[in-house]
C-alpha cells in the first residue's frame, strides 16, 4: 500500500502593490470553503512572508458557521476574534510587527469571473470602496450580466438573430421593367 501525500492548496489572494497610496482594503481573499479552521493556514502562510507573523484574525461571524478561537498554522497559533459590528465581507489580520491587513473576503461559491473582478477591485491602490460596497456593486454587475445573457438567449431562440435566407433570382425568369427605369 502506498501513501499519497496531498499538498495543501495555496491561498487565492490578491494584494495591493506596495505603494504610498493607502486604500480602505489591502486586497482580497477567495477561500474555497466556509471552514475557517481549514482555510486560515494557507492564508496566514502567504501573508506571513509579507507582513510578518500573523497573530490575530478578526471576522464577522455572519459569514462563518464556526469561528474557532485558535487556529494552528505553520509554527504558531493564530487567535481568532469576531465582532458583529465589523463589515461582514471583511477580514482583519494583525501581525506580530503591528502590521494590519484588511481583506475583502469573497464567498467561496462566487463564480470565477466575478471573483476575478472583485480581486482586482480590492487590490487597487488607494481604493475608497468598502468590502460591502464592492460586494454590492458586483451583485448588481452580475445581475445586469445575467439579464443581458438572458435577453440575448431569448433573442437567439426566438429567431431574432439569424438573417432570413437570401433570395436568389430564379434562372430563366422573365424580367419585367418597372416604370421610370426603362432600359433597352
Amino acid at each position: 500500500m502506498t501513501a499519497t501525500l496531498t499538498t495543501p492548496l495555496s491561498a487565492r489572494l490578491s494584494l495591493t502593490p506596495k505603494t504610498t497610496k493607502a486604500g480602505l482594503l489591502d486586497g482580497a481573499w477567495w477561500p474555497r470553503s466556509r471552514d475557517l479552521a481549514a482555510e486560515l493556514p494557507p492564508l496566514v502562510d502567504a501573508l506571513d512572508k509579507r507582513l510578518g507573523r500573523i497573530t490575530r484574525v478578526l471576522v464577522n461571524p455572519t459569514r462563518w458557521p464556526v469561528v474557532p478561537h485558535k487556529v494552528p498554522v505553520t509554527g504558531h497559533i493564530v487567535h481568532v476574534g469576531w465582532f458583529t459590528e465589523q463589515d461582514p465581507d471583511k477580514m482583519i489580520l494583525l501581525s506580530y510587527t503591528v502590521s494590519r491587513c484588511d481583506l475583502l473576503v469573497i464567498p467561496p461559491e462566487t463564480e470565477p469571473a466575478a471573483a476575478t473582478r472583485l480581486m482586482a477591485a480590492a487590490a487597487t491602490p488607494g481604493g475608497v470602496l468598502t468590502a460591502s460596497v464592492l460586494m454590492s456593486d458586483e451583485a448588481g454587475t452580475g445581475r445586469r450580466m445575467r439579464d443581458a445573457r438572458s435577453r440575448e438567449d431569448a433573442w437567439e431562440t426566438d429567431g431574432g438573430s439569424a438573417l432570413p435566407p437570401r433570395r436568389h433570382p430564379v434562372v430563366g425568369a422573365r424580367m419585367i421593367a418597372m416604370p421610370g427605369s426603362m432600359r433597352r
